[in-house]
């Protein structure tokens, strides 16, 4: 930016008593005038300058400014993404596995259920536990866009009962909730 300089006051104008002598002081007048006039104008005309260059400093640091979050957004975006795909998968992995676990403590008490309970209970617990071990295995196979897929191809089939399903989830999510509110108040 450039500073302006303030115009000096103009002196102080003798006016002579004749009329030569008063042409000559209103010329004189009119020239310091002329100059005032002049001078008004080069400090507005620098004003404007200034005015100008200020605003296109400021549009330029405000373009920096908003160009530099967008990046940090986009950055901060890409790592929330991250995170959370890694969540997920580790929550799959371990939805997988305790099916898995599931599975092989029915398949490990089939034998107890044989003599307990007869052999056709037997057989349906061996069945049951086949069924959670390729469950867990199609689980661990599958990534996300196949299972919201599998979620999507459900609902369609038979909205009543993922209707019901999620209002069970959800009843029993406000169920575990609520008792440990309940523990820590």
């Amino acid at each position: 930016m450039t500073e302006t300089t303030p115009t000096p006051a103009p002196e102080p104008i003798d006016v002579p008593a004749n009329d030569a002598d008063s042409a000559e002081a209103a010329d004189a007048i009119k020239s310091r005038f002329s100059r005032a006039i002049e001078d008004a104008r080069a400090n507005a005309e620098n004003l404007r300058a200034n005015a100008a260059e200020a605003a296109a400093a400021a549009r330029e640091k405000a373009g920096a400014t908003a160009s530099e979050w967008t990046e940090q957004a986009t950055v901060l975006a890409t790592q929330a993404r991250d995170k959370s795909l890694e969540l997920a998968r580790t929550g799959k992995d371990k939805t997988s596995e305790a099916i898995a676990v599931v599975g092989r403590a029915i398949a490990d008490t089939a034998p107890v259920i044989d003599e307990k309970l007869g052999v056709g209970y037997g057989d349906y617990a061996r069945s049951a536990a086949g069924a959670l071990e390729s469950s867990a295995e199609k689980l661990a196979a599958k990534d996300f866009a196949d299972l919201g897929e599998d979620v999507k191809t459900f609902v369609r089939k038979s909205p009543a009962t993922a209707l019901g399903i999620a209002a069970v989830t959800g009843f029993l999510f406000a169920r575990l909730f609520s008792r440990s509110g309940d523990r820590d108040a």
